[in-house]
């Protein structure tokens, strides 16, 4: 099989379930994985024989998508804020929303890295990791309630060569440890309301994991004033708390986070959807 000809397989196969431009990403996507190509190499070389063990895992991969599996997990790898991170079916896919909100942290923050940093909730360790590697000099720490999760996110770190600290932690506990004072909070928590489930696609119903995804429909607000009441306790003076939020839930949101004394700042995510809140103590 040609390099044209697997272009026109993977078009021709998944063509009734995707819209073209994802068919091109994923197609380039697969050809970078498994032949290192570049992403105009498939049209500069359209006449590549390619190997059959390649061709049989180009088979497979098609195959997994028409079953909706994120091609991340079929890969095990994704991009974090220009960093590689391995990802498994027991965290979520990296968004680009929480590059916006590291962002934003970063530019906040400036050159003054000499700071204490936890990320509550952490799944893969994208945002410790991505801020240890921007903040060489800042103490992060990344927490979770999946073990799981902290041996994906403890990988991440030692494969982009930063230190970061993590633990297991359930934030909704009545009986937390003492873990010091810290001048940044920051998660990305379960906030999608159990309503939500039918505007959600496939791919992310069957294969994300629910438990870093879905809250309580009584009571959606659950982690964030759990993660509040802990930013409280142990913000310094003039730290801050960064939450990436429920566009549907902006207002809620904010409201309760000032009902518990903190000042509030909302920003819009490139979409123009408020996606992010940066709160300090009153």
């Amino acid at each position: 099989m040609t390099v044209k000809e697997a272009s026109q397989l993977i078009f021709r196969e998944l063509g009734p379930q995707y819209p073209t431009s994802e068919i091109e990403s994923f197609t380039y996507l697969i050809f970078n994985h498994l032949m290192n190509f570049k992403r105009f190499d498939a049209n500069l070389k359209p006449n590549f024989l390619i190997p059959n063990h390649l061709e049989l895992q180009i088979y497979d991969i098609i195959e997994q998508l028409k079953h909706n599996k994120p091609i991340q997990y079929i890969f095990s790898t994704t991009e974090f804020y220009g960093l590689p991170f391995f990802v498994d079916e027991s965290v979520l896919i990296p968004r680009p929303e929480t590059e916006e909100l590291v962002q934003w942290i970063l530019d906040d923050l400036g050159s003054n890295d000499r700071l204490r940093i936890i990320d509550i909730g952490t799944g893969s360790g994208c945002i410790p990791v991505a801020l240890a590697k921007n903040l060489p000099e800042a103490t992060v720490l990344g927490v979770d309630i999946s073990e799981k999760s902290i041996a994906t996110a403890q990988k991440n770190a030692i494969d982009n060569g930063v230190q970061v600290e993590f633990l297991r932690l359930d934030i909704l506990s009545d009986d937390l440890p003492n873990l010091g004072q810290f001048d940044v909070v920051v998660s990305n928590p379960p906030y999608i309301k159990i309503s939500q489930k039918a505007q959600m696609e496939a791919n992310v119903l069957d294969y994300e994991p629910h438990l870093a995804l879905f809250v309580p429909e009584n009571d959606p607000l659950v982690f964030y004033t759990s993660i509040a009441i802990f930013a409280k306790k142990h913000l310094k003076l003039g730290g801050s708390l960064y939450f990436e939020i429920n566009e549907t839930l902006y207002a809620e949101t904010e409201h309760t986070i000032q009902q518990m004394g903190f000042l509030t700042e909302l920003k819009k995510d490139i979409n123009n959807r408020y996606r992010m809140l940066k709160a300090k103590l009153l």
